[in-house]
């Protein structure tokens, strides 16, 4: 059981509306995959193709809205905060050095449309560097 957060399921509904190209609530395999890495699952092609099999309902080898909610639900939940603080860390840490420099954290911000002063995000830093660092 357990639920998600509104957060969590508009991650959801927007991974599969990115990769549902003609939005009729239906994605093939490829876009699953796609849809399932994005979300941070890292997923081998048998895994996508027994989901696909066991939630085929009509034979046609592809993937209603209803079903990938349902499925992406279950596997976000069984996923621990940890593991969701390392998926967030990782997108911040693109250098794979353990740690988020203010260069780092500048282009997140950017590419999430936040427009944040310098000042700002060096007390984001600061705020939880732990080691002195600066980062």
């Amino acid at each position: 059981g357990g639920f998600l957060t509104n957060e969590q399921k508009e991650e959801l509904k927007e991974a599969f509306e990115l990769f549902d190209s003609d939005k009729d609530g239906i994605i093939d395999y490829h876009e699953l995959k796609v849809a399932m890495v994005a979300l941070g699952f890292d997923v081998k092609k048998a895994e996508v193709l027994e989901l696909l099999k066991d939630y085929d309902r009509d034979g046609s080898g592809n993937m209603y809205w209803d079903d990938f909610f349902d499925i992406m639900k279950d596997k976000m939940l069984e996923r621990s905060p940890e593991e969701e603080v390392a998926k967030a860390f990782s997108l911040f840490d693109d250098e794979g050095l353990g740690k988020i420099s203010l260069r780092n954290l500048r282009r997140v911000a950017r590419e999430l449309g936040e427009t944040m002063s310098d000042d700002e995000l060096r007390a984001m830093i600061d705020e939880f560097d732990t080691s002195g660092t600066g980062e």
